[in-house]
């Protein structure tokens, strides 16, 4: 089984709320460009700051953006 990107979690969940990518740049306080970039993958470790600011806007809790690829990965970190 496949496990979106960051990136996906966050066009599934802007377009659910129905946000243009303009208006989701307005609301969050993230450049428009920056958000794109995360959605198409060209960034790909955006910072907790701004995955904070973008989780809030879309009304999740951090954690939910983050994919279990890379919670598994944070695990392995800390032990």
């Amino acid at each position: 089984m496949r496990v979106a990107s960051i990136g996906e979690k966050i066009r599934v969940l802007r377009t659910g709320k129905g946000y243009s990518v303009n208006e989701f740049a307005k609301r969050s306080g993230v450049s428009k460009s920056y958000i794109s970039n995360i959605e198409r993958g060209v960034q790909k470790n955006p910072s907790l700051i701004v995955m904070g600011k973008l989780a809030k806007t879309l009304g999740v809790p951090l954690e939910e953006l983050l994919t279990h690829k890379y919670a598994n990965e944070e695990k392995k970190d800390i032990n």
